[in-house]
């Protein structure tokens, strides 16, 4: 399972954020919140199956195209198929351990 080793970095523009192959934190109190972190771990197991660097391209790229669309950063953002599994499965605490490769795709429709 990838862990991720969780970095403080105040001026953090995010609560947190993943960069492979840390966790950063805005926060040290959100080091201890199971559901961020989690969160966070699947945007690591994302990149990972990815190769980490089309991650961060298919990432901007879904941003920008749902920017367009929506006209609202948060939308925008929400939209991003990485977010949109992040999101549903971060409260599973398990979904890692059965988590299929490139799971990510199914959430392209919902």
């Amino acid at each position: 399972m990838i862990k991720g080793r969780i970095l403080h970095i105040p001026f953090l523009p995010a609560t947190g954020m993943a960069i492979f192959p840390f966790i950063l934190v805005k926060t040290k109190k959100v080091k201890k919140d199971p559901v961020l972190i989690h969160h966070e771990r699947i945007h690591l197991r994302q990149q990972l199956e990815l190769l980490i660097l089309p991650f961060y391209l298919l990432y901007l790229l879904h941003y920008l195209y749902n920017l367009l669309l929506y006209r609202n950063h948060d939308r925008a953002y929400r939209a991003i198929v990485f977010e949109k599994e992040a999101y549903a499965m971060d409260r599973r605490l398990s979904y890692l351990s059965q988590r299929r490769p490139y799971a990510w795709i199914r959430f392209f429709k919902k």
